[in-house]
């Protein structure tokens, strides 16, 4: 679908949580070109990124929808996302609009960004599909919303409408919260109207992982098949309840005793926690710990998404790489607009680490400046620690999505 005929749809009819930590001096903007080079299309490079790769199978299972609610979206942006007197977090919403190729579209910003991500997915083969991140507000612990205490606000009509219209390259996940009143009825609507998983951000949102009010939220999502999609470890980009110690892995352990399928988003890669001893350990370790328990079983899996930015240790990706075993249970994920961020990756660095061949690095470069989504697919198929790379199965995400809907 051409730019200019989805802007139509969308007038007859930022915001977003980064979930990958602060910018800081950025400095170079996403010039956001269009059409791939036939350079780059003929890359040795992804060329050996797609081999073994069947693009049906591949559902990028983290990307944010964003956008000002200029659109008929419904989107909200909170003060601390919206004000200049809030200004790092002011400033990543300019970059991350900027990501999104939407920084230029005065009264359109919804339409650009959701143009621009269309027509990324339509550079990808066919099969290829991204699934859109609803995002719900902060709630107490009464379950009642607060806009105020909100970064911002991605209804689940809008993700879910996009995704009914675009079926070819759209899928959608709901977010709720579990203490709000009717978070039972409209967890089963959601289900019923193909929503692919549930996305809770807990630090931001104010749910409590471990809380035996969420049991009857988890049972449904148990009963369905659904899986729970869960921000775990430290959350720089959004505030909400600003408790991050319920993002500790470990609070995972009683959905996963009622059988809720949980995907640990980031697979937990920043940050620190109490282990079960009081001892204060990376939260990426517990993540390890809890993927070993024997209740994780057929249950407990991470995405990939954001482990390559400058904020990740490179020894995190090298354990990854390292660990087959859980490739299984490992997701590609992008967590989208971020690889659109220049600063905020870089290929280079990464290779200078020993995790990406220097000869790719020109190409992976000249590639994320006209999509970001295939940049993040290839760089991640590229890495490789002393001969360990990422196994097709982490690319195959369909299989862990598709389950209740055909």
């Amino acid at each position: 679908m051409k730019r200019r005929h989805f802007l139509g749809w969308l007038a007859g009819g930022g915001a977003l949580a980064a979930a990958g930590g602060s910018l800081a001096k950025p400095v170079v903007v996403n010039p956001c070109r269009a059409a791939i080079p036939v350079r780059l299309l003929d890359s040795p490079w992804l060329q050996q990124a797609w081999a073994g790769i069947d693009p049906a199978g591949l559902w990028d299972c983290h990307v944010h929808l964003a956008g000002l609610g200029d659109g008929g979206s419904g989107i909200e942006v909170g003060p601390q996302l919206s004000s200049p007197l809030h200004p790092l977090h002011y400033a990543q919403r300019l970059f991350y609009m900027n990501a999104g190729c939407a920084h230029d579209a005065p009264g359109a910003v919804d339409a650009a960004y959701t143009a621009r991500l269309l027509n990324l997915c339509e550079a990808m083969p066919e099969g290829f599909k991204v699934m859109l991140f609803a995002f719900e507000r902060f709630h107490d612990a009464a379950g009642q919303a607060h806009p105020e205490h909100s970064a911002f606000y991605v209804p689940n009509a809008w993700a879910a409408k996009l995704a009914q219209e675009f079926p070819a390259r759209f899928e959608w996940v709901a977010s709720l919260h579990p203490y709000h009143a009717t978070a039972l009825d409209d967890l089963r609507q959601a289900i019923a109207g193909g929503a692919r998983a549930v996305k809770w951000l807990p630090a931001a949102q104010g749910m409590d992982p471990a809380d035996a009010k969420c049991d009857a939220f988890y049972r449904v999502l148990a009963e369905s098949g659904t899986p729970l999609i869960i921000h775990c470890g430290e959350e720089q980009a959004v505030r909400g309840s600003d408790t991050q110690a319920y993002g500790n892995p470990l609070r995972l352990r009683r959905a996963l005793d009622i059988g809720v399928k949980v995907v640990v988003a980031h697979c937990a890669t920043m940050g620190s926690d109490l282990d079960d001893d009081g001892s204060v350990r990376p939260s990426f370790d517990l993540f390890l710990k809890a993927m070993a328990e024997p209740r994780a079983k057929d249950l407990l899996y991470g995405d990939i998404s954001a482990i390559a930015l400058r904020n990740r240790q490179p020894a995190v990706i090298r354990t990854l790489l390292e660990r087959g075993d859980l490739h299984e249970r490992l997701l590609h994920g992008s967590d989208y607009p971020l690889p659109g961020i220049l600063p905020l990756i870089s290929a280079a660095t990464l290779a200078r680490a020993g995790l990406l061949p220097k000869a790719a690095v020109s190409d992976l470069d000249a590639l994320r400046e006209h999509n970001p989504l295939l940049f993040d697919f290839v760089l991640k198929r590229l890495l490789n620690w002393q001969g360990h790379s990422f196994s097709p199965a982490v690319f195959n995400t369909r299989r862990i999505f598709s389950g209740q809907q055909s």
